[in-house]
């Protein structure tokens, strides 16, 4: 979601998903209007977002009264009652013509039918939160991913150990792993430490603080460093075949 995009939003539900959505977006400059129909959740964003109102979702008359009609996107977050997600989504898509609607579900079945019923895009938190954690402990060494299309990702990982001292050209990541190489940020180093892996880590500089990354294109000839992050594009299955040491 872009605030460039989306000036004015309006989240739907205060769970701790829809809490922590609306703070983020108004932090971000976005303009929000955060909805619940608990009013302990109402006080407790108000400081947070320009308008924060007790209603029923499912009211149109309700919705219209605050101007939501007049958003540019709405989030349904409700997590408990799906009827009043499906009710709240219809109204807000069909009713309200709202530009752009994001539904949270939280299970396939459920998404699959905000989708059917005109969700412009459907989201499941916890399900990407336990993809998440279960790549980040099955490949330790991966900092960031970013899902493309199907099977294709782009991920950023500290540069294996048995890369250290190589060219890229000796390494060939195209014909023996099939990923590509986009880029490579570098940390210069005054000193060496070890990390929980075995791999180099960058020391602080005494005087200024952490040294400056700085972000190269690679060449063929370009050596690896240990403490190298780099950002590669794959498959699922050919960025896990990558050593892990």
């Amino acid at each position: 979601m872009s605030t460039s995009s989306f000036q004015r939003i309006a989240v739907i539900g205060l769970g701790r998903f829809g809490m922590s959505l609306a703070r983020r977006l108004a932090s971000h400059g976005a303009e929000v209007i955060a909805i619940d129909s608990d009013e302990r959740l109402i006080e407790e964003i108000s400081v947070d977002v320009d308008l924060s109102v007790r209603l029923d979702s499912t009211d149109e008359a309700a919705l219209r009264s605050q101007e939501v009609d007049r958003v540019d996107c709405v989030v349904v977050s409700i997590g408990e009652n799906f009827e009043a997600a499906l009710l709240t989504t219809v109204l807000c898509k069909r009713n309200l013509k709202v530009p752009h609607v994001i539904c949270r579900a939280q299970t396939e079945l459920h998404a699959m039918i905000f989708q059917q019923i005109g969700a412009d895009e459907v989201i499941q938190p916890e399900q990407n939160a336990g993809d998440m954690l279960g790549r980040r402990l099955a490949h330790p060494r991966i900092r960031d991913y970013i899902t493309l299309g199907e099977g294709f990702t782009v991920v950023e990982m500290l540069a294996p150990a048995s890369f250290a001292g190589k060219s890229l050209r000796q390494i060939d990541l195209r014909n023996n792993y099939q990923v590509n190489l986009i880029a490579i940020r570098r940390i210069p180093t005054t000193a060496e430490a070890t990390d929980e892996n075995g791999g180099v880590v960058p020391a602080p500089d005494a005087g200024s603080g952490t040294k400056v990354a700085t972000i190269s294109v690679p060449g063929p000839n370009d050596l690896l460093e240990a403490t190298d992050v780099l950002l590669l594009a794959g498959s699922e299955t050919a960025l896990a075949s990558l050593p892990q040491r």
